[in-house]
């Protein structure tokens, strides 16, 4: 079933951010849902390498007495 578009009312200022907010919430929100089915794609991180293999192999030696 099709959505019908509301006759419009006159809105009132607040109405109509209100609506703006919800348009663009519901956007981001396909937005998102687009992205994240996408599986494994670009990374949407804002920090990048911050946890994986070091750059070089670390070895850690015990002390002998002495």
């Amino acid at each position: 079933m099709a959505e019908t578009p509301e006759p419009e009312v006159s809105e009132t200022p607040e109405d109509e951010m209100k609506r703006k907010f919800r348009e663009a919430l519901e956007r981001k929100r396909d937005q998102q849902a687009d992205s994240a089915a996408g599986g494994r794609g670009v990374d949407p991180s804002k920090i990048h390498g911050a946890h994986g293999p070091a750059g070089s192999k670390r070895s850690f030696r015990r002390k002998s007495g002495g």
